[in-house]
């Protein structure tokens, strides 16, 4: 497995993969690596000859008061469990290697950011682009994994990809949970044991939506309600938000009438963690 720290290392390395006519899978993370994102590898690994690794906590998609100077980090366990994953590279650059004196251009999109984790987060989504689109462009890979956890991500990763041009196929993965239903992420590490016990409320809270909606209820601001008094009876919680939407566009729904996504931010503790689910309403 080879480690490259440096842009024009990995570029000469695909760039030599490329040349001998072998194609690039490519999974790129913040590191700080857990079975979620070992799926990813492992989708990633039968659809190219090689398999590409980024760790990098990118500083642009961190707003004011987040955690970027506490994001966990163990970069020889991520090594290790890349290399039990099959990787045959890791991209592993510091922060003035990937924005050096003078950085001044970004990437935006106009709609999606605007939804969901960017009403809360209004610089996230455009850091994302800009890191992925420089991270594509370094790597060069013809398959990019993304998890569904961060449903919204991927949809903007999507919709980048094909404004752009990039010549990237995007498969999505999808989440991968604990026993007890909570979504596997990094900043659950932030969790002391009594919040860790608060967390399955997202997980619980999508249940009981599907349930409701397969009792026969359709009303949106009902199916909140009920899923805001369910989070709030659980300790250390703060809703950011609760939305049911559009899977593509992301445009929040009223009623549930087809396939619908429902998607939320809940702060426990330190920790703002995510979860979300497809909701398809059953046929009369």
């Amino acid at each position: 497995m080879d480690i490259l720290k440096t842009k024009a290392d990995m570029q000469a390395w695909s760039a030599g993969k490329k040349k001998q006519g072998k194609t690039i899978s490519f999974v790129p993370t913040m590191g700080y690596l857990h079975k979620g994102h070992v799926s990813l590898l492992e989708i990633g690994r039968p659809l190219s000859d090689e398999l590409v690794l980024s760790i990098f906590v990118n500083p642009t998609q961190f707003g004011p008061n987040e955690d970027l100077d506490a994001y966990p980090s163990n970069i020889q366990n991520d090594l290790d469990m890349a290399l039990k994953a099959g990787v045959t590279a890791v991209f592993l650059p510091d922060k003035n290697e990937m924005y050096g004196p003078g950085y001044q251009t970004h990437v935006s999109l106009d709609r999606l950011p605007q939804y969901l984790c960017g009403r809360s987060r209004p610089v996230h989504f455009g850091g994302v682009a800009t890191v992925v689109t420089k991270l594509f462009n370094i790597v060069m890979p013809d398959v990019a994994v993304f998890g569904k956890k961060d449903f919204q991500q991927l949809a903007v990763i999507r919709q980048m990809v094909k404004d752009l041009d990039f010549n990237i196929r995007i498969v999505g993965g999808e989440i991968i949970r604990e026993e007890d239903g909570l979504a596997m992420s990094s900043r659950n590490a932030y969790l002391t044991p009594e919040q860790r016990a608060s967390a399955v409320c997202l997980s619980r809270a999508i249940g009981l939506l599907k349930q409701r909606v397969a009792q026969g209820v359709r009303s949106v601001p009902d199916l909140v309600r009920e899923m805001e008094a369910f989070i709030h009876s659980f300790d250390h919680t703060r809703i950011d938000y609760i939305e049911l939407c559009h899977p593509h566009t992301l445009e929040p729904v009223e009623t549930i009438l087809e396939e619908t996504l429902v998607a939320l931010a809940v702060q426990v503790g330190k920790s703002r963690l995510i979860d979300n689910a497809l909701i398809e309403p059953e046929s009369n």
